[in-house]
């Protein structure tokens, strides 16, 4: 199996040309947890990026499932739902081979599934664990300074707001972003109805995270 996917990895490497773009897709996993949520947010922050930080980015973006060779086309995928996450053999062995070749995962709890992600993502990477990123990392410090590290947007249960990573090679392959909603702060306006500055601090600091992901 790591076989197969190995060279399904490298063709894609070498002969698609969408590999090193700037191009983001939204994983659907198994497990029954809602991977489509927050259904505005992705090109509301698309469209963001594009007029703020001189992206170029797709302002559609696509749907891959955690399994297919299809994720190798996307140097940025994103993640989020409320409940549920399952990631078979074959699911963890593709994800884990991207991530190690070059891709980058951003995890966005919507409020429920970060127990099921944590298990999960064991069998993603076995020897590796997520780790809270400082107020000072790079992420926070792009076009957009957050100097406390990651903003709060949505107030659940009165838990900080934490962003952790995990690295290979000194080089952060996913970020989990928890008890912040960042997604929601994407979302059109009518959605929750934020203030404005709520969602520019969302919207600034998603605009961080794929500046980051983009120039590394």
């Amino acid at each position: 199996m790591k076989q197969r996917i190995a060279i399904v990895f490298l063709i894609y490497v070498f002969t698609c040309p969408l590999v090193f773009g700037q191009e983001i897709a939204i994983l659907k996993y198994s497990g029954g947890g809602d991977w489509y949520a927050n259904p505005t947010s992705l090109p509301n922050l698309i469209s963001f990026c594009n007029q703020n930080i001189n992206t170029k980015i797709n302002p559609k973006p696509a749907t891959v499932e955690t399994g297919s060779s299809n994720i190798f086309q996307y140097p940025f995928l994103h993640m989020t739902g409320h409940g549920n996450v399952y990631f078979s053999e074959e699911d963890a062995e593709n994800l884990s081979t991207y991530l190690l070749g070059g891709g980058f995962l951003h995890i966005d709890d919507n409020y429920g599934m970060e127990p099921y992600l944590k298990k999960e993502l064991t069998k993603v990477f076995p020897d590796k664990e997520l780790i809270e990123l400082a107020a000072d990392h790079p992420i926070f410090k792009q076009q957009y300074h957050f100097p406390k590290g990651l903003p709060k947007i949505h107030e659940h249960d009165g838990k900080r707001p934490q962003a952790f990573g995990i690295f290979h090679e000194n080089r952060l392959v996913l970020l989990f972003t928890f008890e912040s909603d960042l997604g929601n702060g994407w979302e059109d306006s009518e959605v929750h109805n934020d203030p404005l500055d709520i969602r520019t601090k969302a919207l600034e600091m998603g605009a961080n995270i794929i500046s980051y992901v983009f120039k590394n």
